[in-house]
């Protein structure tokens, strides 16, 4: 895989950044898919499962009581509601989820919503739609991820499944949700007006957004948190996004959520007895071990997506400094589109949050006995005890000073938010 940089308006590349040899580094080899083949896979490995059982059209609509056992109403489609009794909850139930405002509420606690005043359009192209015109059968056959970059706006874009379709997603200044009631999240989109917003860009991307359909736009609203006060209570989590929503600049978000999925599976694989406080004082050790890494990584998305989207001004013109200096350098420098970048990219994929866990947990667990509440300080998922900021066995972690200095001399500019 090839990521390039392009400036959006001329299609001029900024920089190229080769990944030949992810996988002699980390392992495993770097793979672009489609979000639903990503879920769909965990899906038919979970269905292998004899111990996982799945309730299709049966949301959560009330958490009633979270210790010694919690317990939760669900609404069946088509059916009465009931309740269920369960030893843990781990609720990953998105970024409307109610399980948080349940847990904040319980703990006395208040969530704040971060105002990213960014929105974005999802768009799969069809093969057979591209491959007559030379230069778009070119990107979809090619194993390359484009990003073109504007003020205030991006697309990047890539093929997936074996590159019979294209997908794109943007992101651009949120216009249509300012006024809407805070719960709405997508709108049916105008094709005329996503021209408008990219009406800028270069002919390349003008010829793909208009092969999308008339009646197919759909614009989703970016949203993100302020870091929660806490993210479990009495026997019952939160996960992914229900707890830590992130932008998509830094292609973490799922990422994040399995990674939860993973620690969480390790810290009750690690309890020494299956009583109630002994359940929620590992899921509090849990919280401990990821909150800080998590809060770096989507701080690190919104800063990065800023560094993306300035105006004309001296910040963009360091941030173009910038990206020919990784483009001289074959990719090895420090790209300022972080995603890309080869030291957040040691920083993320050397950072293995299971053995983490493991090294930390019976410290953590020891200390959340001692403050009864859980509230000591996070442990190596997150920023490290005492260490200044490194994840012992990668990189030193990213200052996020070298990008917010970026914000202070720019206009035109606003506060920004793969798998696809």
């Amino acid at each position: 895989m090839i990521y390039d940089n392009a400036e959006g308006s001329t299609n001029e590349e900024l920089s190229r950044v080769p990944m030949p040899n992810i996988e002699e580094l980390y392992g495993y080899p770097h793979c672009a898919g489609h979000r639903s083949s990503l879920a769909g896979g965990i899906y038919e490995a979970c269905k292998k499962e004899s111990s996982i059982k799945f309730y299709l059209a049966t949301p959560l609509i009330e958490v009633t009581s979270f210790t010694p056992e919690p317990t939760f109403r669900v609404q069946p489609r088509g059916a009465e509601p009931y309740t269920v009794r369960a030893d843990v909850l781990l609720a990953c139930d998105g970024i409307k989820s109610l399980t948080r405002t349940a847990v904040l509420a319980a703990a006395n606690a208040v969530g704040e919503e971060a105002e990213t005043e960014q929105a974005a359009y999802r768009i799969m192209l069809k093969r057979e739609d591209m491959e007559g015109d030379p230069d778009l059968k070119a990107l979809i056959d090619s194993d390359y991820v484009v990003r073109w970059i504007g003020e205030k706006r991006h697309i990047i874009a890539y093929p997936v499944a074996d590159k019979t379709i294209y997908n794109l997603s943007t992101t651009q200044p949120d216009k249509n949700f300012a006024s809407a009631p805070s719960a709405t999240y997508t709108t049916r989109g105008d094709k005329s007006v996503m021209l408008d917003v990219f009406g800028d860009f270069c002919p390349l991307v003008q010829k793909m957004l208009n092969l999308v359909p008339e009646g197919e736009v759909c614009e989703w609203r970016l949203r993100m948190h302020k870091q929660l006060p806490t993210w479990t209570h009495g026997s019952v989590a939160l996960l992914g996004d229900a707890c830590h929503p992130t932008l998509p600049h830094l292609s973490q978000g799922a990422a994040m959520a399995i990674e939860d999925g993973a620690v969480v599976a390790e810290a009750l694989s690690l309890i020494p007895d299956t009583k109630p406080e002994t359940i929620a004082r590992c899921l509090k050790v849990f919280e401990l071990s990821r909150k800080d890494w998590c809060t770096q990584l989507v701080d690190l998305a919104y800063f990065s997506g800023r560094t993306l989207h300035l105006g004309e001004g001296k910040a963009k013109e360091e941030r173009d400094r910038q990206f020919a200096e990784a483009k001289a350098n074959g990719g090895e420098a420090a790209v300022p589109d972080k995603w890309a970048s080869p030291e957040v990219q040691r920083m993320i994929y050397s950072n293995d949050c299971v053995a983490n866990l493991r090294k930390e947990f019976d410290e953590l667990f020891a200390k959340t006995g001692e403050s009864g509440d859980g509230a000591v300080q996070n442990g190596t998922n997150g920023e490290p005890k005492g260490k200044g900021g490194a994840v012992p066995g990668s990189a030193p972690v990213v200052p996020l000073e070298s990008l917010k200095k970026a914000k202070t001399d720019n206009t035109g500019q606003n506060g920004t938010v793969e798998v696809a």
